[in-house]
């Protein structure tokens, strides 16, 4: 499987996707800490793929969602955004009740 299709298989076979700088338990930039622990505030499962372990992906999802920096949160296989947006919609209230709807379509 082509590195393209392969990024797209993860995004629409995982409802909450987070690809970041190592993982939620051990993130390796502060972009990546504060992502995920916002979603970890809401108690959902969600996936994510760590981009430094998979430097093919690092290199080609960029080009797959038109985003340029890492994180990158997709709910329901569309791109929400990076650090700062993920920041803005929690804070705003916005981000819950996509986090909370993603999980309940998964249950």
């Amino acid at each position: 499987m082509d590195i393209m299709e392969t990024i797209k298989e993860q995004i629409e076979s995982n409802p909450i996707l987070i690809y970041m700088k190592g993982s939620p338990d051990q993130p390796q930039c502060g972009f990546s800490a504060k992502s995920s622990q916002i979603l970890m505030s809401y108690g959902e499962r969600f996936s994510y793929i760590d981009i430094l372990a998979n430097p093919e992906i690092r290199a080609n999802l960029p080009k797959h969602s038109d985003w340029p920096t890492f994180p990158q949160l997709f709910i329901e296989g569309e791109l929400v955004g990076g650090c700062d947006i993920i920041t803005e919609m929690y804070e705003s209230g916005e981000l819950e009740p996509m986090i909370k709807g993603a999980a309940e379509d998964t249950a």
